[in-house]
């Protein structure tokens, strides 16, 4: 057996790109659309396809294939320290109804791709690895968003989940059952050595600055609330301008001042509208309700909280300023998330000796890893995505970025496999 030593101390890339890029594509095409992304959607049949695929492809790498009672898979490969918590890489394979072919999958292909490697090389880890695909991450038919990750680390229960039903009213329970994946290992209280998940930037920064690797600090935190603005709907000719309780008008002032906020709070501040409908929605009456959502996302606490302190203050003198009367309430909350900074440091260190460009970077979108982080040391490795562009069919990577991104993810987990 090589030790980690002839993997780690040469800068030579050892993963097969040509074989991860092949993988990636076999995936693609189970779910594939005609502008060339893929729509597989959670527990579909087409989901069970993409399973079983790459649970033979596991199997045929020498791994044990385990399934837990929400529809999570976990492939080992044996460490020389059976008694060592697995270090653990992974990411989802269902997709949005318009979804790309690297959303996800590629951190699960990635994670493949380094127990192959390993077997080409011949080297033994002293705790054993995993990769796993996480159920529903996308939420797309079943809400909510990261839902396997989330029962593992025990975020939601297991009855509640599987309750949980999707528009034609079947349940996650029955979905799972109808696709073979029910399966009986306990779906939480597992130890995690370590976790790594690769993945697309999902947006444009790292082309921007071209940089092949995004070392992820950590993912910003999020608030979100839902809007009610009430004026007075009115004929919108003879009601003059300055007796007006125009609805629209506040919520422009309000959309207006949450992006000026978030460009005063910079770096990583983000403030979206991302929703916004009126009543009674006529060209000559003056709107008089007005129904939003404000999204503000920060990776400092205190600074996210001093976005929201600063959008209620607009809310309110618009509101008084319009003869308005609102109602703010809060929708989802979810505190910055710092990744380990011994993960971070192998993500940072495996991509120098690589002579990979690199930087760091926070992830605005959530990832299994943000409810792996609370079990466990855990870290990402980001790279480009074809014009930020994701959860869109026209999603595209370069393969020599992926590749790339693999070969960071091999050496972070040997640092931390011993």
């Amino acid at each position: 057996m090589n030790t980690l030593d002839s993997v780690l101390g040469s800068p030579a890339r050892h993963i097969d790109s040509a074989r991860l890029w092949q993988s990636l594509m076999d995936l693609a095409r189970l779910g594939a659309t005609t502008k060339g992304g893929v729509c597989r959607l959670a527990l579909s049949d087409l989901d069970r396809q993409a399973r079983d695929l790459f649970v033979g492809w596991c199997e045929d790498a020498g791994c044990t294939v385990s399934v837990d009672a929400i529809g999570n898979i976990f492939a080992r490969r044996a460490g020389r320290n059976l008694a060592l918590a697995p270090v653990m890489t992974g990411s989802h394979i269902d997709t949005q109804p318009t979804g790309g072919k690297f959303d996800g999958c590629f951190g699960v292909m990635a994670g493949l791709e380094v127990l192959r490697t390993l077997n080409d090389l011949g080297v033994q880890t002293e705790a054993p690895l995993e990769v796993v695909v996480w159920t529903n991450e996308e939420g797309s038919r079943f809400a909510p968003c990261m839902m396997g990750s989330g029962v593992f680390a025990e975020k939601f229960t297991l009855d509640d989940t599987l309750a949980i039903r999707d528009a034609d009213g079947v349940s996650v329970g029955e979905a799972l059952q109808a696709i073979g994946y029910a399966g009986n290992r306990a779906p939480s209280g597992h130890a995690v050595g370590a976790y790594y998940e690769a993945h697309i930037e999902q947006g444009p920064i790292l082309e921007d600055q071209a940089k092949t690797i995004g070392v992820v600090l950590g993912a910003l935190g999020q608030k979100w609330f839902d809007l009610h603005l009430s004026g007075v709907e009115a004929h919108a000719g003879p009601t003059p301008m300055h007796l007006r309780k125009d609805a629209l008008v506040g919520a422009a002032e309000i959309v207006s001042a949450l992006n000026r906020i978030a460009h005063s709070h910079q770096p990583h501040a983000c403030g979206t509208v991302g929703c916004l409908n009126l009543r009674p929605g006529s060209r000559n009456v003056i709107p008089g309700e007005v129904w939003m959502t404000l999204d503000m996302r920060h990776l400092d606490p205190a600074q996210l909280d001093d976005m929201v302190g600063e959008i209620r203050q607009v809310i309110e003198a618009s509101c008084a300023r319009h003869g308005l009367s609102y109602e703010l309430t809060p929708t989802a909350d979810f505190p910055p998330l710092y990744f380990n900074a011994a993960c971070v440091e192998a993500v940072r260190q495996s991509a120098a000796e690589m002579g990979l460009s690199h930087m760091d970077i926070v992830s605005g979108a959530g990832h299994d890893a943000i409810f792996l982080a609370e079990l466990a040391p855990a870290g990402m490795i980001f790279v480009p995505c074809e014009g930020g562009i994701s959860h869109n069919e026209i999603e595209n990577a370069d393969p020599e970025h992926l590749a790339a991104g693999c070969e960071v993810l091999l050496r972070a987990m040997l640092r931390s496999a011993g």
